[in-house]
């Protein structure tokens, strides 16, 4: 399949111009054009950890693309994010804690941003900016959960937790199924390259959320091989539970990161938008495994300063001051308020921002800058930070300037700090999470009018009698094993507007179990269609993994054209059944893909 490159909304730079500045013709320059609006580049990387790059000390691994950008912007010593991959995303994206937004797991829909929240994206669209979003998104797949939906003109990548394989895959285009362009994060900074390049002469928002270092553990023979055979002079403080094939492997990935880095930037250089680009670098928990990270506690998942302290580079050339060191704490709540000052974008919040804008900081030379907390949570595991302290998710307390590494509690030696993080410890928790949820009782939307495409993956089915799972892991699974024609795959879905949806089901079959008829119904509607089609090819990734990963392996699976269902507007579950099996087994089955047929 070929990938479309053309954006959704060719008129935004007219408009822009026309409400901005009168007297400007369209015809205006890149450099009238960026007198007003500073462009935006956001760049996140995934499970890279605070020490995996060599501007922190990290002597087994080079980033000279990161550190140069580092030298040329601001750096923040103590910058911090969530424990996992969606609350951190969402917390960039609405500038408050991912529990408000009722994010609160990382896979079967419990990574949905609530659609009552405004992202950063819907901000700058709506003053004037092209918005594109490449990479991984992870706070919802169906529209309007959807990044088209949430303030992207463009999105190219895939909307789940982590992806099976990062050599060509079948990723989604604006919706639409596509096949990806060689290694994946390359091919993202590739789309990044061209959306800057199409957009140059208005401002444009770039959020790029690339996909490693987060397994599988794949990356280029020309990466693997830089990393391959050095002796490692870095290790975890926990030496026993490293795995030195997998650190490896991650700073590939990372070394990988940093030359697409510096393709970025290269870019923005050749089209002279250095000057009006604010670049961020930054990751969005600890490091995926047991690995240098300066001697922290913790890596992902834990709320424990390993696990949540990020690196943070900022960029705006002739702004912010270059080799800057900014050692008060901040967050991932703080970067929607810190860009919209920075760029001076109308903003009206429909709800209270948790964040704070560091613009004082970034462009003052002595801020008048209160002290404050911040909290890292997953789960309910709940630390506290202050300027100096660390109150951990087990009630202890450390200094984090004479003890970095959390390893004496010292709260009956500070019974003052202890109380007043403790007390807002208690606060916190008894306000934000009263916001979420005991049970989440939010359906799968179907049929938003305004979108064609709805997809339907295994991820977020449930799956009945013997039916199994590919892997534990729900985010890039399959559900085989369909024995019984009892069995069944369900959905909860809210269809948004009824009407007459073509079906696309996505499976594999063995030549000795053709002949199941699959049916799909609602309860009210049914279709069915027989599979006639043999296609059993190998699962894939193991020939491509560094080390042995924990999710599932993939298949290439290909669609059936169910036909045509009528669906109703409003709730029901969605079932899919095989009303015969005259094999072993029926198929696997992947993905359904509903397109609103409007003839």
């Amino acid at each position: 399949m070929n990938i479309p490159l053309t954006p959704k909304n060719s008129t935004t730079a007219c408009l822009f111009t026309l409400v901005l500045v009168a007297t400007m013709a369209c015809s205006s320059s890149p450099s009238q054009y960026n007198s007003i609006q500073p462009n935006i580049v956001l760049i996140m990387t995934d499970d890279q950890g605070w020490g995996d790059l060599s501007m922190h000390g990290n002597t087994a691994l080079e980033t000279p693309n990161i550190d140069h950008l580092a030298d040329q912007g601001a750096v923040f010593d103590r910058f911090y994010v969530s424990p996992v991959c969606s609350p951190t995303r969402a917390e960039i994206l609405t500038g408050r804690y991912h529990v408000r937004g009722g994010v609160y797991a990382t896979s079967a829909g419990g990574e949905r941003l609530d659609l009552d929240e405004k992202t950063i994206a819907q901000y700058f669209k709506e003053n004037g900016y092209q918005t594109a979003a490449f990479g991984k998104w992870h706070n919802g797949m169906q529209y309007p959960y959807h990044p088209n939906a949430r303030g992207f003109d463009e999105f190219y990548g895939f909307c789940s937790g982590h992806w099976g394989n990062y050599f060509n895959p079948v990723l989604e285009y604006n919706g639409q199924l596509v096949k990806g362009n060689g290694y994946l994060t390359d091919d993202l900074t590739q789309h990044a390259l061209r959306f800057m390049e199409e957009h140059q002469t208005n401002p444009f928002f770039l959020y790029l959320p690339l996909n490693t270092p987060h397994s599988p553990m794949q990356v280029p023979d020309q990466w693997w091989e830089r990393q391959a055979a050095k002796e490692l002079q870095n290790d975890h403080r926990y030496r026993e539970k490293e795995n030195l094939t997998h650190t490896k492997a991650a700073y590939a990935m990372v070394e990988n990161i940093d030359w697409n880095v510096g393709r970025i930037v290269d870019k923005i250089n050749q089209l002279g938008l250095d000057n009006n680009t604010i670049i961020i670098f930054l990751s969005d928990n600890g490091p995926n495994g047991w690995r240098w990270n300066g001697g922290m506690e913790g890596v992902k998942g834990s709320t424990n300063e390993g696990g949540v302290r990020s690196p943070f580079i900022i960029r705006w050339r002739g702004k912010i001051k270059a080799g800057k060191k900014i050692p008060q704490i901040a967050s991932a709540i703080d970067v929607l308020p810190t860009l919209t000052d920075l760029t001076q974008i109308t903003m009206e919040p429909h709800k209270a921002i948790d964040g704070r804008s560091l613009q004082p900081l970034l462009l003052e030379e002595n801020p008048d800058w209160e002290e404050r907390f911040i909290v890292n949570n997953w789960r309910k595991q709940i630390s506290i930070r202050s300027q100096q302290f660390r109150l951990s998710a087990d009630d202890q307390l450390f200094d984090m300037i004479d003890d970095p590494g959390q390893k004496i509690d010292i709260a009956q030696h500070q019974p003052d700090v202890y109380s007043k993080m403790m007390n807002y410890k208690d606060q916190w928790t008894a306000q934000v999470y009263t916001e979420l949820p005991t049970k989440d009782k939010r359906p799968f939307p179907v049929g938003h009018p305004d979108f064609t495409h709805t997809q339907l993956p295994a991820r977020d089915g449930t799956a009945h009698g013997q039916i199994k799972r590919s892997n534990r892991y729900p985010n890039c699974s399959y559900f085989t094993n369909w024995t019984h024609s009892q069995d069944s795959i369900t959905w909860n879905i809210d269809v948004l507007q009824d009407g007459n949806f073509d079906v696309l089901l996505y499976y594999t079959c063995q030549e000795k179990n053709l002949g199941a008829i699959i049916q799909l119904s609602d309860g009210t509607n049914a279709i069915s269609k027989q599979i006639t089609s043999a296609h059993n090819p190998p699962v894939i990734g193991q020939e491509n993994d560094r080390i042995l990963r924990q999710e599932s392996y993939v298949k290439d699976f290909i669609p059936l054209d169910m036909g045509t269902i009528h669906l109703n507007q409003g709730t029901a579950t969605l079932s899919l059944k095989a009303l015969e099996i005259p094999g072993t087994e029926a198929i696997d089955f992947r993905l359904l893909m509903l397109n609103r047929n409007n003839s």
